[in-house]
């Protein structure tokens, strides 16, 4: 099947995968995270918060039980899109050739874009990111790269203080020269660089190289990292673009490129993924002094007179409530001025302050606060009775 023959479908199987794989070797956050396969938009997770006891037997005595206490936090996907562009020669070629030859290109915009997203919430669609997680817990360690040694300690002493184990590390590629320069007791190296994993203090150290981290926001971040799940979903669907003016790509004379005028096509592959922190009191940072902190958090969020439980608090990101009305008001405020909100309910889009009309049943509105770059989005299912 040639390209020009089928404009828009799913990337054919063989090819899909290759670029799931290469997306999961590429993106320090699968790496090191707990990845689920997804087959369906939302997927709930069973997290054990508390384990079962055990207990001594004697003879003819009961044996004594208890249960473990489980959370069931819900992955949601998101969609997410890269838009490379390509001569109109390759309209000729076979779908499958096509995605061969760019899996690769596609791959990488992929891991960029979720890495960034779910470290640190930049553009991201996502109700938080992990360092979003991190600094609403407190668990930020600011202090310089000389002291680099005791910084870290301090670090996964926060994770440790919450009853957890740091098993892994995600760190910018330019504290290298830091970590080589440390030293135990005996003189031992601290960090060992390696083929496909360099270790720090035994445990896996990610450098995310691909462009993703944020200098300005952590050099290092620390965590027992079962508790940061990725979903991943199999398909991935594409779509060319003919006529489209591509705003975030340049022309030679630095205006956006317009596929029309330069005779060119562009191919849109979208892939579906989901992230979620489910513990963030088990991870921690170590934040340059003079990081800037992009807040992203509101400060009120009501829904008409309604009762949102849990009951409102910035750092949570997820509410529900019921309404027997046809409407609400809907209105939220960022704690800082600086930042904007974008609201919409069933995907439709709602002014602040105004009112949302729902339909019979569930409804949800989105409150997406955008600061500097970087976002996250509060969520609020409505069930109108």
């Amino acid at each position: 099947m040639y390209l020009k023959d089928q404009l828009q479908g799913f990337v054919p199987t063989e090819q899909a995968t290759e670029i799931i794989k290469k997306v999961a070797r590429g993106s320090s956050v699968i790496r090191l995270s707990n990845a689920v396969s997804m087959t369906s938009e939302k997927k709930k997770i069973p997290v054990m918060v508390s384990g079962p006891g055990a207990y001594w037997v004697g003879e003819g005595k009961r044996i004594g039980t208890s249960g473990a206490t489980w959370i069931y936090p819900e992955l949601v996907t998101k969609k997410l899109a890269v838009i490379v562009p390509a001569t109109r020669e390759k309209l000729e070629f076979s779908v499958k050739d096509v995605f061969s030859e760019l899996q690769d290109s596609i791959a990488e915009a992929f891991y960029t874009a979720f890495d960034s997203a779910a470290l640190f919430g930049y553009e991201s669609p996502y109700a938080t990111s992990l360092m979003g997680s991190i600094r609403d817990n407190g668990a930020v360690v600011e202090a310089p790269l000389a002291n680099f040694d005791i910084a870290a300690s301090d670090v996964m002493a926060k994770v440790e203080a919450a009853g957890y184990d740091v098993d892994g590390f995600a760190a910018k590629i330019g504290v290298k020269n830091s970590l080589r320069k440390l030293r135990d007791a005996s003189g031992a190296p601290i960090f060992v660089p390696g083929t496909d994993q360099n270790e720090l203090y035994g445990q896996p150290i990610e450098f995310v190289r691909n462009g993703a981290w944020r200098d300005d926001q952590a050099e290092i971040i620390a965590g027992e990292w079962k508790y940061s799940l990725v979903g991943t979903h199999g398909d991935i669907s594409y779509e060319i673009l003919k006529e489209a003016t591509l705003q975030n790509t340049l022309d030679e004379d630095g205006k956006p490129l317009s596929l029309a005028e330069q005779d060119m096509v562009a191919i849109k592959a979208t892939m579906l993924i989901a992230y979620l922190c489910v513990k963030p009191e088990a991870f921690a940072a170590l934040a340059p002094t003079s990081g800037e902190v992009h807040d992203t958090t509101l400060s009120t969020l009501t829904v008409g007179s309604l009762t949102l439980s849990p009951e409102f608090a910035s750092a949570t990101a997820a509410y529900t409530t019921t309404t027997t009305n046809a409407t609400n008001t809907i209105t939220a405020t960022a704690t800082d001025g600086a930042a904007t909100i974008a609201i919409t309910v069933n995907g439709t889009k709602v002014e602040n302050g105004s009112a949302a009309t729902w339909n019979t049943g569930d409804n949800t509105v989105e409150i997406k606060v955008s600061n500097g770059g970087y976002s996250r989005t509060y969520t609020v299912a409505v069930k109108k009775e």
